[in-house]
């Protein structure tokens, strides 16, 4: 079996990274971006097209003030200090998320990101900020109401393809395989439509100490998998 072409990373465990050395949970996250920026190079260097990260979803907003504020600064160190070398690396930058309410400045910020690199053609980066799997479902079946209220489509022309176009990722195939680092083993409204045959990877580590060599790992551990998509192998039919 060939490399996934798309992986999608919750990153999980930052808080608890941090709380296992006495330190704040701040420290976890700082810990945390640069995980993600090996991660970002690593997944470049192997050639995967689409690389999706968990970044804050929205139901992260219900975190101590001081933390969430935290974490928007980091958001924004992030794209004000990597945005450039992310460009002069042809990756193109995506964003999927709910951005209605977002304050203004992250909202340019978003907005920035995904107009300077849109044109780029190597690894497709998709930041998942402000997401949440059901909320972008909801939206998509308004959007599918809308065109039927409107005479656009009829009640037969929903399908699964339908809803699909309508989601924030559209134009993005499917990952082929989920990772989710801390040990826990649940999706959390990260992802739940695309994710539908995706492979599954829980990893014990923490987010902060998770390496390129995790990601080669869990890939390996991918190759040997049999991928069905709800039929039977050739050795099943023979059987």
């Amino acid at each position: 079996m060939s490399n996934p072409r798309h992986i999608a990373i919750i990153m999980d465990g930052n808080g608890r990274w941090a709380k296992a050395r006495g330190l704040p949970r701040t420290a976890g996250h700082k810990a945390g971006v640069e995980a993600l920026r090996e991660t970002i190079r690593a997944a470049g260097k192997m050639g995967i097209p689409f690389l999706t990260l968990f970044a804050f979803s929205s139901e992260n907003w219900s975190r101590p003030r001081s933390e969430v504020s935290d974490l928007m600064g980091l958001l924004k160190l992030f794209i004000r200090r990597d945005l450039a070398d992310l460009h002069r690396e042809n990756v193109r930058v995506r964003i999927i998320g709910e951005r209605e309410g977002l304050a203004k400045d992250i909202r340019g910020l978003l907005d920035e990101a995904e107009t300077l690199t849109k044109a780029n053609a190597g690894l497709t980066l998709v930041i998942a900020f402000n997401y949440g799997s059901r909320n972008e479902i909801t939206r998509a079946v308004q959007r599918l109401v809308t065109d039927v209220t409107s005479g656009v489509l009829t009640r037969e022309d929903i399908t699964p393809e339908a809803i699909s176009a309508r989601l924030d990722t559209a134009d993005i195939p499917d990952p082929d395989m989920i990772i989710r680092t801390s040990g826990e083993m649940r999706l959390s409204n990260f992802l739940l439509w695309q994710a539908a045959y995706s492979e599954f990877m829980f990893l014990p580590c923490y987010w902060p100490d998770f390496r390129p060599s995790h990601l080669v790992e869990a890939i390996e551990t991918f190759q040997m998998r049999e991928r069905r998509f709800g039929g039977v192998t050739a050795q099943e039919i023979a059987l």
